[in-house]
């Protein structure tokens, strides 16, 4: 490799974000653009949230939680995207990759948990309510935003410590515009259908499952809002949980297809605008 680009045979080479789009600049600007809105938005929720008392509840909690995550989750791609815009560099070290699919899966998967938590929290307002400071306690709900982080940083140490050492025996140029474990997987001359088999199980685990569940929840909710006897309660009741059920359709549905379907079965394209919309979705 030379000028901008040169860099140790362990270094990858990110193409971008779709490369052979003929306005890139104004794509790249664009999704600056969003990340520092989104950037700006879930701070300042969170801080809204955290320092008033009166939204010290479970529901506000678990959406702080949520914010937290959209947060860092664009803040691991984003800042390297613009990086390599703005100086030509394209090369990430080997750490640096892992580092970067770590967090990426880390909060990706705890993000999926505190979904699915966030539904159990409607659900129990909704079906159960007179159970629900009893069931939903502060103490409870902060164990289970602990268990999400946890759970979030076991799964992605798993999913990134072993594809990272699989061999690479030809290019090191990966066609999407962060690492991220189904991208590296086709750099691989190893066989993987192995480990590709446990992506899918991982896959069924912490994303149709969830999924099932969060689906599960709102049709029980959507039930029980039918013979609720005031307009008023059913429409803010179904308003504060479509709003919801929006972010669950648009983060499962493009993540089960990406997992699920794994590295055959879609274009590196399909990818880079899948991960795209699972990245940057508002809370």
């Amino acid at each position: 490799m030379v000028g901008g680009n040169a860099s140790s045979v362990t270094d990858f080479i990110l193409v971008g974000l779709f490369p052979e789009f003929q306005h890139s600049i104004v794509l790249d600007f664009v999704v600056i653009f969003i990340y520092i809105l989104a950037f700006l938005g879930n701070l300042l929720l969170i801080v809204l949230i955290w320092g008033d008392s009166q939204l010290h509840t479970p529901m506000y909690i678990l959406l702080s939680q949520l914010s937290l995550t959209d947060l860092t989750l664009t803040s691991t791609i984003v800042p390297k995207t613009a990086s390599n815009f703005f100086t030509g560099k394209r090369t990430i070290s080997w750490i640096g990759c892992g580092t970067q699919s770590f967090f990426y899966l880390m909060l990706g998967m705890s993000e999926c948990l505190i979904l699915t938590l966030m539904a159990y929290d409607r659900y129990v307002a909704v079906c159960i309510p007179l159970r629900y400071p009893t069931i939903m306690s502060p103490r409870f709900c902060l164990h289970m935003v602990a268990g999400c982080w946890i759970g979030g940083s076991i799964g992605s140490f798993i999913h990134t410590v072993y594809p990272m050492h699989f061999p690479i025996c030809g290019s090191r140029e990966i066609h999407h515009f962060f690492c991220e474990v189904p991208v590296l997987i086709k750099l691989s001359c190893e066989d993987t259908s192995v480990y590709q088999l446990v992506v899918v199980v991982t896959s069924i685990v912490l994303l149709v499952v969830p999924f099932s569940l969060i689906i599960a929840s709102y049709t029980l909710i959507f039930l029980t809002v039918l013979h609720v006897n005031s307009v008023k309660g059913r429409k803010k009741a179904l308003a504060t949980c479509s709003s919801h059920l929006t972010v669950v359709s648009l983060f499962f549905g493009p993540n089960i297809f990406i997992y699920m379907t794994f590295t055959s079965s879609h274009s590196p394209e399909q990818d880079q605008a899948l991960f795209s919309a699972t990245s940057s979705l508002p809370c």
